[in-house]
């Protein structure tokens, strides 16, 4: 009866189990196959190609392009987001008048689709019609209007800036949850020994956060490293491949060229890319939990 009810717990979510193996693994184990295939632009498989398919993106500088550009959007996305939506919790978490109405400014981004998001933005930044030149030029911070999507460079940043702010409220929501689940004993005990804001900023809010830390950027890292919506509808990579990431330079390849192989290929790569980040920051963020727990207790 004891080894029944040991394993009740394991029984009990082993179907929800399988079922989540099977709709990520079904996937994955189709794109390993597809990827050593040959494939047609009508994507008929024309026989077995071996690793010819990572042969040929390895061997494309546009896919180097494109891994290093993804890095450095993703790093600055998720950093950014990180550092501007704490402050913005930490502030909507106190009680003020209006903060029902400022959560709900803060999180109207998030009730808007990111395609969408992103047309406006498109519009908006428009080097002839868009409404930030028009603004610029009529309160005198412009001579002359800009072309903000037609140098790579100044465009991706743009696009960066977009991705910051369509990153926040969720973001926000993740650490308001965290806030709200603080103990506030250990504020108020603070606040007895003198503390300041920043001290317990420092020494109680951020210690306490960090499991909300780990989780917000683990989940950005997978969903902006992946989001696709934000780059192509605002420059569709362009100009000239200038702006293009990974999954960009994918969706061309499998949408625009026909050559699914190397999406394949490349979809392969950017799920192994995104595995073994997660299974390091776990393991490193697992391990620096624990060394303080093991000098406590010696």
């Amino acid at each position: 009866m004891t080894s029944f009810s040991g394993l009740r717990p394991l029984a009990m979510i082993l179907p929800g189990l399988f079922l989540a193996m099977f709709i990520i693994g079904y996937p994955v184990v189709d794109l390993a196959y597809t990827s050593l295939q040959e494939v047609s632009r009508f994507g008929k498989l024309q026989g077995y190609a071996g690793f010819a398919n990572f042969a040929e993106v390895f061997a494309d500088p546009l896919f180097w392009s494109s891994l290093t550009r993804t890095a450095i959007w993703t790093v600055c996305v998720v950093g950014g987001t990180m550092l501007i939506s704490l402050p913005i919790a930490i502030i909507l978490n106190d009680d003020f008048y209006g903060r029902g109405l400022a959560r709900v400014i803060i999180m109207l981004p998030w009730a808007i689709s990111l395609t969408m998001t992103a047309v406006v933005w498109r519009w908006t930044l428009n080097g002839r019609s868009g409404l930030l030149n028009a603004t610029l030029m009529d309160i005198g911070v412009l001579a002359e209007p800009i072309e903000w999507l037609a140098e790579a460079q100044l465009a991706f940043t743009v696009e960066i800036l977009v991705g910051i702010l369509v990153s926040i409220p969720f973001t926000t929501t993740i650490f308001l949850g965290g806030l709200s689940s603080l103990p506030q004993e250990s504020y108020e005990a603070s606040m007895v020994d003198g503390a300041t804001r920043w001290d317990q900023f420092v020494h109680i809010t951020l210690p306490l956060m960090k499991p909300f830390i780990n989780i917000a950027i683990v989940l950005n890292v997978i969903y902006v490293f992946n989001s696709l919506p934000i780059i192509w509808v605002m420059t569709e990579g362009g100009p000239a491949n200038g702006t293009d990431i990974l999954v960009t330079y994918l969706y061309k390849l499998a949408f625009r060229f026909g050559q699914l192989g190397k999406a394949a290929a490349i979809s392969l790569i950017m799920f192994g890319v995104l595995l073994v980040f997660t299974i390091l920051y776990v393991t490193l963020v697992t391990r620096g939990d624990r060394q303080p727990q093991e000098v406590a207790d010696e």
